[in-house]
């Protein structure tokens, strides 16, 4: 499986990509030239266009540019790590008991997750929003995990509905293993291939989200540096001040991209059937 990863260019570029952003994210403040949410001079320094002392330019509060793009690296990636990886824990945990038990249980989650499904997230979020204000990093990366695993759990249900009568399963019960020790030790490690790829695809999903919500005024509180807030700052004049959306634009597209392509990657790796043929299968279907 490693090997069919990183045998793909495209995929070595995402993972090259992601490790510079985090690397970026983790030296923030080794990297980043001011202070994030310093005020330089409210005076002289407001809506500056790149130059050498702000090689991304200015707000129109006169805060430099790359250093909240460097920062705002860390909100992105925070957010977008820790709601894919709470919601993929509780999406497995619901989709390996309800795909596990099956019956009143299986009918009572399923349930449940196809209503909260049906609602869209954008629009969760927003009556939330409307409700509470803004909310701190991690109440808002709780609500996008909150948000985010039922797609998880009906992945992992139908998996583990087509594991629960293999053979392994059966003797493993048939021996007396504790349910428990079943579900973690021989039923997770064959769910977490489709799992892992919607985390990955989820990443991506939740940077554009979190990044809609700061543009829209919504998201993070005000004053926090997020890729979404700085292109906010500089909605209004777009033309003019256009180092405030390019920059941080750029930024959101290529991590988007590079997270898209690590879970096409994933999705290739852990099926088999999504794997090219060597020579030597081209050499015997010929001969076929």
């Amino acid at each position: 499986m490693l090997h069919a990863l990183l045998r793909d260019s495209r995929t070595r570029i995402a993972l090259v990509v992601l490790l510079l952003v985090t690397l970026g994210a983790i030296l923030a403040p080794v990297l980043a030239p001011y202070d994030p949410i310093a005020l330089l001079d409210i005076e002289l320094l407001p809506n500056q266009p790149p130059s050498a002392a702000h090689p991304f330019g200015t707000d129109p509060v006169s805060r430099d540019v790359l250093s909240r793009l460097i920062y705002g690296t860390r909100v992105s990636l925070a957010v977008g790590l820790g709601s894919a990886t709470l919601a993929m824990s509780f999406g497995i945990a619901v989709g390996m008991i309800a795909g596990f038990f099956g019956g009143a249980v299986d009918a009572v989650l399923m349930r449940f997750v196809d209503a909260a499904i049906s609602v869209p997230r954008l629009l969760v979020l927003l009556m939330v929003a409307s409700l509470w204000g803004r909310q701190g990093l991690v109440p808002f990366t709780l609500l996008m995990a909150g948000t985010g695993w039922f797609t998880v759990s009906r992945l992992v249900r139908a998996e583990t509905i087509a594991l629960r009568d293999r053979e392994f399963v059966l003797a493993a019960r048939a021996l007396g293993v504790p349910t428990p020790r079943l579900l973690v030790r021989h039923v997770l490690p064959n769910v977490l291939a489709p799992a892992l790829v919607a985390a990955a695809l989820s990443i991506a999903n939740v940077i554009l989200l979190e990044a809609s919500l700061s543009y829209l005024g919504i998201g993070l509180p005000t004053g926090t540096a997020s890729w979404g807030a700085i292109i906010q700052d500089g909605a209004n004049d777009a033309v003019d001040l256009w180092w405030l959306t390019f920059f941080p634009g750029l930024a959101i597209l290529v991590t988007v991209f590079a997270c898209n392509a690590l879970g096409d990657a994933l999705r290739d790796a852990f099926d088999p059937r999504q794997l090219p043929r060597d020579d030597s299968d081209a050499l015997f279907a010929s001969e076929a």
